[in-house]
């Protein structure tokens, strides 16, 4: 075992005693306005506005400074206003009670296009939609079809969707060649869709490889219908203990999908002592939150700021497609992130064999499965 992997349990122990496990946080914004009650707003570098359209943002209960999609999205809307010379208008939601009164307020604000943050909004994104026609409305993470009939809802709703399972599938082939316990784990918030499509993909990427390599590394946390799941989207108790269950099966690579609970793996790594890494979701963990460098192997990417700063885009130049876009390994849309403080420790061989995946997936001579290709 290599020196940065014994170092990893003790050089985070004194980072997992000062985190704070919050649900929640202001948005990363100027204006500190109370969460849920119309939020903060910017203004563009000008100080006054050249236009007068006006893009909105409602988070979910992850918050803006969730280090994930509620924070990407924050700043594909950021990055459009300044473009446009536009204010923007970005509401934060504490709880799922918080989406439809945010809906509400931001309609009032008279806002010409609302991005609404992950598939916990979806029911309250199509009823203000569908009462507000003249608005165009963009969702992350949902096809809009709330009623579960396999249509969207409103055909002013734009939903951006990622087929994370292609990028989760690279990553679980990386985690399986990694291991060095020859056993890696996944736990979620919730049994969502959205989640359980890292897990989906991270599964058959670990399937492969043992197919690959004639190995038997185990997969734990998920079995395809099945799994670990903290009942939430908030780092808490709830995400350590279930981290610490993959962990004491005896996994040494994690995958946490939902947010801010990856906090809790961080917290079971550095209880533990273990020599364990962890893969994001999302952003760049790396990148996004440094206390994660010692345990980051890799993150599975939803470039969601460039997808969602597209779709703003399109508003303000009355070029608005509402048709849905799906990310992919083909259009960038999806992707793993380097391996950074672990490029030394991968094995020689590994980015190349990643690279002629990523090619097999898409030229479809490598199958990955997901709810968005059945």
């Amino acid at each position: 075992m290599n020196k940065m992997r014994k170092a990893i349990g003790g050089g985070i122990a004194v980072l997992a005693t000062s985190m704070v496990l919050a649900a929640c946080g202001d948005a990363p914004s100027e204006n500190d306005d109370e969460p849920g009650t119309g939020g903060g707003s910017e203004t563009s570098d000008a100080g006054e506005p050249k236009t007068d359209f006006l893009p909105c943002i409602v988070s979910d209960a992850g918050g803006f400074d969730d280090k994930s999609f509620n924070q990407l999205g924050y700043e594909g809307v950021e990055k459009a206003a300044g473009e446009l010379g536009a204010d923007f208008k970005a509401v934060e939601s504490n709880n799922e009670n918080d989406y439809a009164p945010n809906l509400e307020s931001l309609v009032a604000e008279g806002c010409n296009v609302i991005v609404t943050v992950g598939f916990a909004l979806a029911t309250a994104t199509v009823e203000s939609a569908t009462a507000n026609p003249d608005i165009e409305y963009v969702i992350i993470d949902s096809d809009a079809d709330a009623d579960f009939d396999g249509k969207k809802d409103a055909e002013n709703i734009k939903p951006l969707l990622y087929d994370t399972a292609q990028a989760a599938f690279l990553a679980g082939y990386a985690a399986a060649d990694f291991s060095e316990a020859g056993k890696v784990g996944t736990y979620g918030g919730q049994p969502f869709p959205t989640v359980t499509i890292f897990m989906d993909g991270f599964k058959q990427g670990v399937e492969y490889y043992n197919a690959q390599k004639d190995a038997d590394v185990e997969f734990v946390g998920w079995d395809g219908k099945n799994g670990s799941f903290t009942g939430g989207f908030e780092a808490n108790p709830a995400a350590t203990n279930t981290a610490k269950q993959i962990l004491d099966q005896g996994a040494d690579v994690v995958l946490p999908v939902g947010g801010p609970i990856y906090e809790g793996a961080l917290t079971a790594i550095a209880d533990s002592g273990a020599s364990a890494t962890m893969i994001g979701t999302d952003a760049d963990v790396f990148e996004s939150d440094p206390k994660t460098q010692e345990v980051i192997l890799t993150s599975i990417l939803k470039n969601m700021d460039v997808s969602t700063y597209e779709a703003v885009m399109s508003a303000g130049d009355d070029s608005f497609d509402p048709e849905a876009y799906v990310g992919t390994l083909e259009n960038d849309g999806v992707g793993i992130a380097p391996f950074h403080n672990f490029e030394g420790e991968i094995s020689d061989t590994l980015q190349g064999e990643l690279d002629t995946i990523k090619a097999g997936i898409i030229d479809g001579s490598v199958e990955v499965k997901s709810y968005l290709n059945q």
